[in-house]
């Protein structure tokens, strides 16, 4: 049995929260538990043991779970092990309200879990965690809880095995880095980078700083001037809290700089609710900008969601369940995490893609030990930010109050303070092999032929840095980084983006840490696509195994009728999986009917008509429309109606125009607002046809398309 250094400390923490949280929940509901969450509990190496199997995954991700699972299923011994006391990563740590893209492109093992769990999103993230271990148990892999690698031995380009910090050695034929860092490849001398590319280097629009395709509207401070010195437009009295001092770089150049990461809360309404705690080290002084910007213009509307109208901002989203950022200065800690994927950070910007990295740029225990420090400084942050929100005189007093009606939920991470144990890390190193998925892929520019599953979240990027720069002649602050951008349909990951260089290592499968660009990796970092791609990861060990090659050597044809067999979707058709939206009355006409320029998203939630849906993404206003052309049966009064389903960040101002021949009709849409799954557009007396267009021009939110409907008058 190891001795853990915090073991006796944890353990009496957690006994105190089990008696807190029963009298809290028995006598008042604002009792915090005594629990902490940490990224990193050291051990102390017991006697020396070794494991061995075919299979050793390291990494508790999703990917993680789905990689073991296929390997056991197939036959092969297979061992999780997971860096912290839990499996499921950001699945089971609060990331619940999943982005899916297409539902109809996930299979598998995926598609399994969510139909297990009975919903694609809004689960509670400790039903995930539970159905993870069932499923784990019932294909019989071994799981081993807070296993920290120190080493790894190579011999020639084969890992042979690797030492945990409790002394074990794990002995296998194949393994899988399914962390979120990518610790493993690097440890065996795998290629890998870290930050953005130059756009020139993949020839990508969204690539590198201030890219032409971003969120220039979304979440900066309403464009308004604000300033960001401490004495406002004195720069000698030093800048905010919270804002970069370095200089960004040009538009395109590439930096060092990773997207930001944030805690994704469980939150509630609930009168057991759990007051917002206020952290140790507490400084309200850290949120000064965000103060100032709360008081900046009385026309703001603080939406406490996701908002793209002008003069609106979240600051934060508060929702029932999983909360996430919303905002100009919100939940996403923006430069706070630079060092966290290997432990270096460089400032300054290059026009000229880098060699890539390789090996570790210092000890495990080192890197581990600067992670729950900058782990720690992300649980004051984001505890700091809800406190202040709540609590603090300088938020104008109705959203204190409308702040103050939620808390954390106190049926999820007891053992944490009602806090997530696991930290969003949206980003981490990405390897480089023989292949690298780059937005080329995702618009289906390029397609490749050796496909292991597909993505179809759009290309999606968190802040990177926060910055001074000077519009209209004032020194104002500005975050920058994000984007959001849209394709077409979902596309195909190879497989030689989830393998090694053969020259680097033969027998290790990356379904996390991918080949990718920065910008392909904002899409393809979703949990559901990381359960696929892990369980082909864990497919190819398996043959790897059994021909005795090397995993660069598999088979694709082989690979290809594995995957099929067990479910995986591997091309885009228009087979689909999944249960279409109840018929509605009238003649309708789905989105995918409609003529469209421009690059619009394909969505599957809720969808009014068929399984999908269209939206225009918030970006390229006024180069998006859709067009139905609709022949009616015969000739009548039609009540001519646009659906879709409404919701917050939709576009309040979305221009329709109904033509019947030579004469228009120009309507505009509320997409907030709808009745029976969408808006009419009046009724039209129609002898044969008529052409309905949509376009994005000067909207201030998502236009969303589901389709047309006409209902014959009597």
């Amino acid at each position: 049995m190891c001795n853990r250094v915090r073991l006796s400390k944890y353990v009496a923490r957690l006994m105190a929260a089990t008696v807190i949280a029963a009298f809290g929940l028995a006598f008042g509901h604002n009792v915090a538990v005594a629990g902490e969450p940490h990224y990193y509990e050291q051990v102390k190496a017991c006697e020396a043991k070794e494991i061995t199997c075919d299979v050793a995954v390291y990494g508790g991700t999703p990917a993680g779970v789905t990689a073991a699972i296929q390997a056991a299923k197939e036959g092969k011994t297979a061992v999780l092990l997971s860096f912290n006391r839990h499996v499921g990563g950001m699945t089971s740590g609060g990331l619940t309200a999943t982005d899916l893209g297409r539902k109809d492109s996930i299979g598998g093992l995926a598609l399994e879990f969510y139909q297990r769990i009975g919903k694609a999103r809004d689960y509670r993230p400790s039903d995930a965690e539970a159905l993870y271990r069932r499923m784990l148990d019932e294909a019989g892999v071994k799981v081993l809880l807070t296993r920290a690698l120190e080493s790894v031995q190579m011999q020639q380009n084969r890992i042979v095995s690797v030492k945990m910090e409790t002394g074990e050695t794990v002995r296998a034929a194949m393994f899988v880095d399914s962390t979120y860092e990518g610790d493993l490849l690097a440890a065996a001398n795998v290629s890998y980078r870290v930050g953005r590319e130059p756009a020139a280097a993949y020839d990508e629009s969204l690539g590198g700083q201030w890219q032409t395709v971003s969120w220039k509207n979304v979440y900066q401070f309403c464009r308004l001037p604000l300033s960001p010195y401490v004495v406002p437009d004195d720069p000698t009295s030093g800048l905010l809290p919270e804002i970069s001092a370095e200089a960004p770089g040009k538009p395109g150049e590439g930096d060092y700089k990773v997207q930001s990461y944030n805690f994704r809360m469980q939150l509630s309404q609930g009168e057991d609710r759990i007051k917002f705690p206020r952290p140790p080290e507490y400084d309200p002084n850290r949120y000064t900008l965000l103060a100032r910007f709360l008081n900046l213009d009385e026309r703001i509307e603080w939406r406490l969601n996701y908002t793209t109208a002008p003069l609106t901002d979240g600051p934060i989203q508060m929702r029932q369940g999983d909360s996430n950022n919303a905002g100009s200065f919100s939940s996403d800690y923006v430069g706070g995490n630079y060092r966290w994927p290997d432990g270096t950070y460089v400032p300054g910007s290059f026009t000229e893609l880098p060699p890539p990295r390789r090996g570790l740029t210092m000890p495990f225990g080192e890197l581990y030990e600067l992670r729950e420090q900058i782990f720690q400084d992300h649980v004051r942050y984001q505890q700091g930010l809800m406190y202040f929100l709540a609590n603090d005189p300088r938020v104008p007093e109705p959203l204190r109050a409308r702040v103050n009606a939620w808390g954390l939920d106190p049926q999820e991470f007891q053992e944490t303070g009602y806090w997530p144990h696991q930290l969003y890390v949206r980003e981490g190193r990405r390897m480089v092999s023989d292949y690298v998925v780059t937005q080329a892929d995702c618009e289906s520019r390029r397609v490749v032929g050796d496909s292991v599953g597909l993505a179809s979240y759009p290309m999606d990027s968190h802040f990177c840095q926060r910055v001074v720069v000077e519009e209209d002649g004032v020194q104002t602050v500005r975050n920058e980084g994000g984007f959001g951008h849209g394709f077409r349909q979902p596309y195909p990951v190879s497989y030689r983006s989830i393998v090694p260089r053969q020259s680097e290592c033969e027998n290790l499968l990356v379904p996390v840490c991918l080949s990718s660009s920065h910008v392909a990796y904002g899409s393809i970092r979703m949990e559901p696509v990381f359960m696929i791609l892990g369980q082909s990861a864990g497919s190819a060990a398996v043959i790897a195994i059994d021909k005795s090659i090397a995993v660069q050597d598999v088979d694709y044809k082989e690979l290809k009728t594995t995957l099929e067999r067990d479910g995986q979707r591997l091309t885009w058709e228009a087979k689909t999986v999944g249960t279409p939206a109840k018929p509605l009355p009238g003649l309708v006409t789905d989105d995918t009917a409609a003529q469209t320029t421009g690059s619009w998203t394909s969505g599957a939630l809720s969808a009014v008509v068929g399984l999908t849906y269209l939206h225009d993404g918030n970006d390229g206003k006024g180069g998006k429309s859709a067009t139905f052309k609709i022949s009616v049966p015969k000739p009548g009064t039609y009540e001519v109606r646009l659906l879709y389903v409404p919701s917050g960040n939709r576009s309040t101002k979305t221009p329709v125009t109904v033509a019947l021949g030579d004469e228009e009709k120009q309507i505009i849409i509320d997409q907030r607002k709808a009745s029976a799954g969408g808006s009419s557009l009046g009724k039209f007396r129609l002898t044969d046809s008529v052409t309905v267009a949509v376009s994005n021009r000067d909207t201030d939110g998502f236009v969303v398309i589901d389709g047309v409907q006409l209902l014959q008058q009597q």
